[in-house]
């Protein structure tokens, strides 16, 4: 329903990859632009390194995270007409196998199964699941030896994904992908508490509690 908020994660086939290169990856994103629209598709040209000057959406949903790793990605979206999540679901899955499909040579399925929907309805959802998307890259390095300070400069500095855009520092070429105001307004927070709060999951030990409580 309009107003509501869900959690998207999806993985590859057997927990495959599903992003071979960074062109795979930027096309992703430029979808999470382009199927957010009313009546169909925006065209866009797939060569654009940037979506400053793409044309405007009529928006089904308003994208407030997301993060995308080797073999899945992570979303979180609020609803803004009725059925529009499902629908941009749909239209991402599709969209990106067709595409992957096409360049692989190959057919049949690229993701394990439906993505996976899931309403933000309990308090301890709603509190953990957006550090959990932006923590999720942290699960690339956590076996490195990295002091604090390194472990968020790499979270901050991770291209695919929206963290960059709530760090509080200059805006990332995808910037126009994510509602940071809508998102600061629903979850009550700032970007400076935003940023305090996630730091204190940096510890291996803090971050595996929040697995659990946003799990």
């Amino acid at each position: 329903m309009v107003g509501d908020i869900y959690h998207i994660c999806n993985r590859g086939v057997r927990k495959e990859k599903i992003f071979d290169n960074d062109s795979d990856y930027f096309r992703f994103v430029l979808n999470l632009y382009r199927l957010n629209n009313k009546s169909e598709s925006l065209r866009i040209n797939p060569h654009r390194k940037s979506i400053d000057s793409f044309p405007e959406q009529e928006k089904i949903v308003e994208v407030l995270k997301w993060t995308l790793l080797p073999n899945h990605y992570h979303l979180l979206l609020y609803e803004k007409v009725d059925g529009g999540v499902l629908e941009f679901v749909k239209r991402l899955g599709n969209s990106f196998t067709k595409y992957i499909n096409i360049k692989r040579e190959a057919s049949g399925y690229l993701f394990q199964n439906t993505a996976r929907i899931i309403q933000i309805e309990s308090n301890r959802h709603f509190l953990y699941i957006p550090f959990y998307i932006d923590l999720n890259p942290f699960d690339l390095i956590k076996k490195s030896i990295f002091n604090q300070n390194e472990k968020l400069e790499f979270l901050k500095s991770y291209r695919w994904s929206s963290l960059r855009d709530y760090s509080g520092e200059k805006t990332s070429e995808f910037s126009k992908i994510v509602n940071k105001d809508l998102f600061y307004e629903i979850f009550d927070t700032t970007p400076d508490e935003y940023l305090k709060e996630l730091s204190g999951f940096l510890e291996e030990k803090e971050y595996e509690k929040l697995v659990n409580l946003a799990g």
